[in-house]
Order: C-alpha cells, then sequence, then structure tokens
C-alpha cells in the first residue's frame, strides 16, 4: 500500500511539472469525453496537446479496466492537471476534435476581477446622445427612436449599478410593433453597434417547444453566446432580437397541440425575467458531444418585433364600441384610413391578438413603428450616412466617375417601391435592376466623366444622362 502512495505522489509531482511549464491560453479545457468545459467539470488531465479529460471520466475509465481494483483507483484525480503522452494510439488525428468555436472563454481569476459593476454609468450615453446616433443612419421613426434610446439608458444603468437603494429595478425588454420593412431589424442591429454590445437575431418561426422539430428556445440565447466570441461575461449584458414574434400567437381553434405558438411564449417567459439557463457552445441543439455554458439573462436585454397583421382591425373594433346612434356618434368608417391607427394599440388589443398575459407582462415597453411614406423612402435613399446612393457614388468615384439623381428620379423609385408593398427593402432591389447596365458599361470607357440617372430611364422612357470628359455640359 506505501508502494502505492509513492506511485501516486511520483506521478502528481510530475504532472504537476508539466503543467507548470505548459502555457494556457484563454479559453476553458473542454473533456474529450463527456465534453464540458473545466468550469463544470474541475480539473482537467492532458493527455497530449488539445485533448484533455475530466478526473471522473479517467476514473470510470481505470474502473472499466480493472474491476475498481485498478493500483490508480486511490489517485486523487482532481488534484492531476497533467497524464504523460500515451504512445500507442495516434493522438495527432485527436487533437482538433473540440473545435475552439466550441470552447467557453475563462472567467477572470477573483484578483484580476474588477468590481462588481462591469458598467461604468458616466460611460452610458445619454437618451439624447442615443438617439443622434441613431438619427444618422435611421430615418424617420422619431417616436420609436425616443422610446428605444431611452428604455435602452435605463436598463444599463440597471446592469450598472444592480440595484439603487435597495431597489430592485425591473427589466425594460421592448416589443416593437410595425408593418414589413419599416425598419425594426435594421433600428436594432444600428443600435448595437453604436453601444458596442454583442447582438443576436433569432426569428420566432423557427422555434418550437422542446423536444420537437426546430430550434429549442434557449438557441437564442446560444446565438448571443457566439456572437459575444463565447465570452460568457460578454454576452450576459448584450441584446436578443426575437423577429416575427407575431407568428408566436396562439392558433384559434386549434385540435391538435400548438408547440410553436402559447408553448413558446410560456417557455420564454423564464428567459425573459432572468434566469441562468444551460446552453450549447458552437452548435444549434444539446447533444452528449457539445460542451455547455451556463448563461444568466437577468441582463440580456430582449427586444421582439412583429408586424401583427390584423392587428388593426382589432384596434378598430374596441375604438368602434364607442359608436352609438345620435348626432354626436362615431361613424363605423372613422378610423379605416387612420394613418396613425397602429399607434393606438393597447396590451389588451395584443391579448386579444393571440399573445397571452403572463408573455406581454415581461415586455413592459411597447411601442409602434409608422409605415413608411414616398417622401420618407426618397430620405432612405439620400440622407442616411450609408444610403443606398451614397454607397453607388462612392463605387463610381473609384472609377473616377461622378454619378447624380434628379429628384424626380428619386420620387419615381419611391413610388415604385411602395408599390410593392415591402418597405425599404425594395429600394435596394429597384436600384440594383437600373444600375445593373450603369455599372457594366462604364468601366468600358475611361472617357466618361459623370452619369445622371433621369426619371425617363427609371421609367424605361429614355437612358440615362451620360457627361464626357473635357465636354461642357449642356444648359437645359
Amino acid at each position: 500500500m506505501s508502494d502505492d502512495k509513492k506511485i501516486d505522489d511520483e506521478i502528481i509531482e510530475e504532472v504537476a511539472d508539466m503543467e507548470e511549464e505548459g502555457e494556457q491560453d484563454e479559453f476553458e479545457d473542454v473533456c474529450f469525453m463527456c465534453r464540458r468545459p473545466e468550469s463544470r467539470a474541475g480539473g482537467m488531465i492532458r493527455i497530449a496537446e488539445n485533448i484533455h479529460i475530466c478526473a471522473e471520466c479517467m476514473q470510470k475509465a481505470f474502473d472499466s479496466m480493472g474491476g475498481g481494483q485498478s493500483p490508480y483507483a486511490n489517485i486523487d484525480w482532481s488534484k492531476i492537471p497533467n497524464m504523460p503522452n500515451i504512445g500507442m494510439i495516434n493522438l495527432g488525428d485527436l487533437a482538433n476534435q473540440v473545435p475552439k468555436k466550441q470552447k467557453v472563454k475563462k472567467k477572470k481569476k477573483k484578483e484580476e476581477e474588477e468590481p462588481k459593476k462591469v458598467l461604468d454609468i458616466k460611460a452610458i450615453p445619454a437618451p439624447h446622445r442615443i438617439k443622434e446616433s441613431l438619427d444618422d443612419y435611421v430615418i424617420g421613426q422619431e417616436h420609436a427612436k425616443k422610446v428605444i434610446s431611452v428604455a435602452v439608458y435605463n436598463h444599463y444603468k440597471r446592469v450598472a449599478t444592480d440595484t439603487v437603494d435597495s431597489i430592485e429595478i425591473e427589466k425594460s425588454n421592448m416589443l416593437m410593433i410595425g408593418p414589413t420593412g419599416s425598419g425594426k431589424t435594421y433600428l436594432v442591429k444600428t443600435l448595437a453597434r453604436l453601444l458596442d454590445v454583442p447582438l443576436a437575431i433569432a426569428d420566432a418561426t423557427s422555434l418550437t417547444e422542446a423536444g420537437y422539430i426546430g430550434d429549442d428556445i434557449e438557441s437564442v440565447v446560444s446565438k448571443l453566446l457566439a456572437a459575444a466570441g463565447n465570452d460568457v461575461e460578454k454576452a450576459e449584458q448584450g441584446i436578443i432580437f426575437i423577429d416575427e414574434i407575431d407568428k408566436l400567437a396562439k392558433k384559434r381553434n386549434a385540435n391538435q397541440r400548438d408547440v410553436s405558438g402559447e408553448s413558446v411564449q410560456q417557455g420564454m417567459l423564464k428567459l425573459l425575467e432572468g434566469s441562468e439557463v444551460e446552453v450549447p457552445v458552437g452548435a444549434a441543439s444539446k447533444n452528449a458531444m457539445v460542451p455547455m455554458a451556463t448563461v444568466d439573462t437577468k441582463n440580456i436585454l430582449f427586444i421582439c418585433g412583429g408586424a401583427f397583421p390584423g392587428l388593426e382591425d382589432i384596434i378598430k373594433e374596441r375604438l368602434n364600441k364607442q359608436a352609438s346612434v345620435g348626432f354626436k356618434a362615431d361613424l363605423k368608417d372613422k378610423y379605416d384610413d387612420d394613418p396613425a391607427l397602429l399607434e393606438k394599440v393597447s396590451v389588451e388589443d395584443i391579448r386579444k391578438f393571440g399573445m397571452i398575459p403572463e408573455f406581454i407582462g415581461r415586455l413592459p415597453v411597447i411601442f409602434t413603428l409608422q409605415e413608411l411614406t414616398e417622401e420618407m423612402l426618397v430620405k432612405i435613399l439620400r440622407e442616411p450616412r450609408n444610403a443606398i446612393l451614397k454607397q453607388y457614388q462612392k463605387l463610381l468615384e473609384l472609377d473616377e466617375v461622378k454619378l447624380s439623381f434628379e429628384d424626380g428620379a428619386l420620387k419615381e423609385i419611391a413610388r415604385k417601391a411602395r408599390e410593392k408593398d415591402t418597405g425599404a427593402r425594395a429600394l435596394r432591389a429597384i436600384i440594383e435592376e437600373f444600375m445593373l447596365d450603369i455599372m457594366y458599361e462604364i468601366p468600358k470607357d475611361d472617357n466618361i466623366g459623370s452619369v445622371t440617372i433621369t426619371k425617363e430611364y427609371i421609367e424605361g422612357k429614355g437612358a440615362p444622362r451620360i457627361q464626357m470628359r473635357g465636354v461642357p455640359a449642356l444648359e437645359g
């Protein structure tokens, strides 16, 4: 027995020396057998480079070989960070079995950690600063930009302070309602870029109750972890945008189980409110071969968006209940052509649409986006910092050609986009169609100095106006 103890001590000392010589990267080691990271499985035994086995799996391996009578059975494997190389198998073939995208970043050691306040309150932009930044990229939607700026500011103040005078501040999760192409996704993308926080965008139509074909509810958190570079602490301060949330509405008169509607709403409640969930690292679904990480959603900002088709009819029905007989009665068709009808939405309207009360209650900030008019579409073409026209002008500027658009041409493009009824998404497709021949032909001739897109060209009744270098422009 004393000989066995002596062997154990020699192995531990030898392995400890090897550990001191080895280099530690920023990612946690993952057990080659059970795929648990070291934060969950404890100290790892290093078999070879990039191959680690947790003490529990190593003990099980020895137990299976010797029926529990192995001379190594009494070794405290948790104290052994390394194991000598094994030459009887080709370990080089196994070295990259756990890719880096499935490894979780190590948490900072206690002595390296800063105080719990990860965010500095003074570093958080004030609401008017956030809105000013959004104005450079998003045209119109003034009310929506104001609401989202205040909500985000309050949320990150809550994250930075945790509590104020022992009063716990509730999350500012948001629900944005607006027609397709009104800029819901673009608004959130721009916001995350300005705040420099990780962002995950998920489609609610792919989510199903656990155990059914589709994405699990926790997959949205897994996407955020991937966007944060597998850094759990960074992910816990990110933003998750769930689009097409209206597709989760309760199915009316459904005789079968609603696995992609009300059940998903119920499953999302714990995420929205804040809870610790285990999510797969570097994979879309849980399985035995994928490492898992624990993410706390308490400080993750959830923003849900949807077009909610048919919601206007529910609002009109509620408003028209006030109609009565008499001279002062409201007319039944009073709200038929009201462009601001969606702004009159109430929590009761959303509940009637099919969203459960518990779900709505966890999205306290509700606001709407306006449908884009022709004037707004023209501004979107011309004014944002990364406007589509500016992008094409820059492309032709590299060929030393000046590109310009007549006002009539822009109005005609906006009119065509309105006809497609897909909002700002249609603008890019229309511009691509009319710019194809121009972008193809201009590099052929180095004498072209400028190109002007006319209304007639957009209407298909003429051609763009081309000015050659050194030739004075004709007066109209």
